[in-house]
């Protein structure tokens, strides 16, 4: 599966804002978009054009694969599978990215990321329901079981990102014990539980035409 390998501060200065991609970073003053609030390359400091419906729709398509770390043919595999759902489009649509594990390890604290949440799950770290699983893109369900399976030594480093990401507040969907490094999905994500502001029915009217 591909995946996006360039520097994400310059995605996030793309979007026009902070899409916190690097964690708690994002949270000081090194932060990049904060920094330089302005598009990379050399005509970012230029005259801004106003954007058409289109430009508008394409830019929270991208804002959306950005946040949750997916490329353009996965993020239409989740769309076409949220068309077919019985539901509102574009809300099924962001219940599937959300259910990502890759997203509720980073959801629960244990990656400061979702891009180290993604790397945890590829390094078998991870186990749902008692099974290691190592495919980020797994789907949870309704009382799913998500823990840590590793060695004491790497269970440090984790211990290390809990306390970084003390401050984010783990999703009312989700159930989580620091001290047994555990979690467990109570619900399925609704729109509310997303904290960044999100218009997803600009993508589906994009994905329409």
């Amino acid at each position: 599966m591909g995946r996006y390998i360039g520097a994400v501060c310059r995605l996030c200065r793309r979007q026009g804002e902070k899409l916190f991609l690097k964690g708690t970073k994002c949270q000081t003053e090194k932060c990049a978009a904060a920094k330089r609030a302005y598009p990379p390359g050399q005509h970012g400091q230029g005259r801004r054009q106003k954007l058409s419906n289109y430009g508008v729709q394409l830019k929270e398509k991208q804002k959306v694969k950005r946040i949750y770390g997916v490329l353009e043919r996965q993020f239409r595999k989740y769309f076409k599978i949220a068309s077919k759902t019985k539901g509102v489009t574009g809300k099924v649509l962001l219940q599937l990215l959300e259910r990502r594990l890759d997203n509720v390890v980073f959801r629960m604290g244990l990656g400061i990321s979702r891009s180290q949440a993604r790397q945890m799950v590829r390094h078998n770290l991870i186990a749902v329901n008692s099974r290691r699983v190592n495919i980020p893109s797994y789907l949870v369900d309704k009382d799913d079981l998500v823990e840590i399976k590793a060695k004491d030594k790497v269970k440090i480093k984790i211990k290390d990102n809990l306390e970084l990401s003390k401050d984010r507040t783990v999703p009312n969907w989700l159930e989580f014990s620091a001290a047994d490094m555990k979690g467990k999905v109570l619900r399925l994500p609704e729109k509310t539980d997303i904290q960044q502001p999100i218009q997803e029915q600009l993508i589906v009217e994009l994905y329409s035409k």
